[in-house]
């Protein structure tokens, strides 16, 4: 595209239009009519930012903003006083952070979401450098046995590669963040101090979907510990993060199981498909009015090649989008970001060193020697040695929960849990999705909605006057409440 050239014949290498709808009426938009419309072949010269009512602000570029960005330093990569970690840049130039913790609260929770070849791994790569150089002791569980970020080896504190060793490291998280709680009483402390004394904890899943899909074998267990960490881990600093390929929010664990951990916490979207969009504005975990532009997965003008001519000459090929994407949770969640370049810009043999150097010297941060305990056997021999006797504990421990989970799943598959029991569990995960929500009767169900949650539990079909007879049972017991007009909730 040529931009217009301004008096004086100066060139003009970017130009920002303000749109405004009428007051009644919401602004809407297709970006490649509205490149159309203003002559623009290539939909990436263009960022579209809206207020979510009736404003937007359209910016034209020259040349696309976010094809080049310089590679960050490993020095840059630490995260400040208030937890503010930058992590590339907007279109205009402006730094695009993420927030791994908030003073006077503690560990953020975050997920980050992507397509294959969007880029989820050099990003997740970028930030679990960060954590290492920001003196943030990092928990990680690559569920691609490993190949996923596999230059992350000896740079975190605890490393796993199987769905076993993601339980006992969950598990472990969830004791760690209880004995921090009843120490943290003691001391007559209401939230998490950064390094006074213990270090920022983060639990990082990387392709959670394996783990959380409907079929995974410890699918409820690693749900339920994920939730608890999700509500018991920030004011004592253990925060917890899944990086996936889903396609759309149930397949993480089931209805509502992170939905109200997503919508509090930091969610990263890179190339994703349509289904996930849906689901992301379906389920609120987007702003509301919030429209954001879908990510190709390449970019540049279209080229139309007659079979009787050449290509003409200069004609550019189409450019990789790796990178780029939304940070839902910060101020601005329509303008699209690009992480900054990680690593080789080839294929290499073994472990990339440009990563390997991105981490940079040193031990990486370490958990507390007064969480040791409650951590239990299987952190303590994390690096596959210690005292027999104590890998021994480790792998029984490890076995024990392995049993139990594969027990449990396999229960609520074949839905031999009780309808009481699913009744229960369908009403706690409202309630833990309304967590917050001050408005009478937030978190309550109605008998619709009940029946529904049952029978997408992944036990067997159940019918109307079965659930009916238990909800009865269930306020007759006070194990629930009924409210007004039909509607169910746990007691206060």
């Amino acid at each position: 595209m040529n931009l217009p050239t301004a008096p004086g014949g100066i060139e003009i290498d970017v130009m920002e239009l303000e749109v405004e709808v009428p007051p009644g009426k919401l602004l809407t938009y297709d970006l490649r009519s509205l490149a159309s419309s203003l002559h623009i072949l290539d939909t990436a010269c263009m960022a579209v930012e809206t207020d979510g009512l009736t404003r937007a602000l359209v910016t034209v570029y020259a040349a696309p903003p976010l094809d080049k960005l310089d590679a960050v330093r490993g020095e840059d990569l630490v995260m400040d006083d208030q937890g503010w970690l930058t992590v590339g840049r907007y279109h205009d130039g402006q730094p695009a952070q993420i927030r791994l913790y908030v003073p006077g609260s503690g560990a953020q929770r975050g997920a980050l979401f992507g397509t294959t070849g969007a880029g989820k791994s050099r990003a997740l790569q970028l930030i679990l450098a960060a954590e290492k150089r920001s003196g943030i002791a990092t928990w990680l569980a690559d569920l691609k046995a490993g190949q996923s970020v596999p230059e992350a080896a000896g740079q975190v504190d605890w490393r796993v590669t199987t769905q076993e060793g993601l339980l006992a490291m969950l598990q472990a998280a969830v004791r760690v963040a209880e004995e921090r709680m009843s120490r943290y009483a003691a001391m007559g402390r209401s939230s998490f101090l950064i390094n006074r004394p213990d270090p920022l904890l983060s639990v990082r899943i990387d392709e959670a979907n394996r783990a959380l899909e409907k079929g995974a074998p410890y699918r409820d267990t690693v749900a339920a510990l994920i939730k608890e960490l999700g509500r018991t881990g920030r004011s004592v600093g253990v925060g917890i993060s899944i990086a996936a390929q889903a396609s759309h929010v149930d397949e993480l664990g089931g209805s509502d199981t992170l939905r109200g951990m997503l919508k509090e916490g930091d969610t990263i979207l890179l190339r994703w498909s349509s289904s996930m969009m849906q689901s992301l504005v379906s389920d609120g975990l987007l702003p509301p009015g919030t429209h954001i532009v879908p990510i190709p997965k390449r970019t540049g003008p279209p080229l139309l090649r007659s079979r009787f001519a050449t290509v003409r000459p200069g004609a550019k090929a189409a450019r990789g989008t790796g990178g780029m994407a939304y940070l839902l949770g910060s101020d601005r969640p329509t303008a699209m970001m690009r992480f900054f370049p990680v690593g080789s810009m080839h294929e290499v043999e073994g472990l990339d060193p440009l990563i390997l150097d991105l981490y940079g010297p040193g031990e990486p941060a370490h958990l507390e020697a007064s969480s040791h305990e409650a951590a239990g056997p299987a952190y303590l021999t994390r690096d596959g040695d210690g005292p027999a006797e104590l890998v021994a504990a480790a792998h029984e421990q490890t076995q024990a929960l392995v049993e139990e989970a594969a027990a449990e799943q396999k229960a609520s598959i074949s839905g031999r849990a009780p309808i009481a029991v699913r009744i229960m569990r369908a009403l706690e995960e409202a309630a833990e999705a309304a967590d917050g929500d001050d408005t009478e009767g937030a978190g309550a169900l109605d008998f619709d909605e009940i029946l529904a949650a049952v029978n997408a539990d992944g036990g067997k079909p159940v019918g109307a006057a079965s659930v009916r007879n238990n909800l009865s049972v269930l306020s007759r017991g006070d194990r629930i409440t009924a409210l007004g007009s039909g509607r169910y909730t746990l007691p206060a």
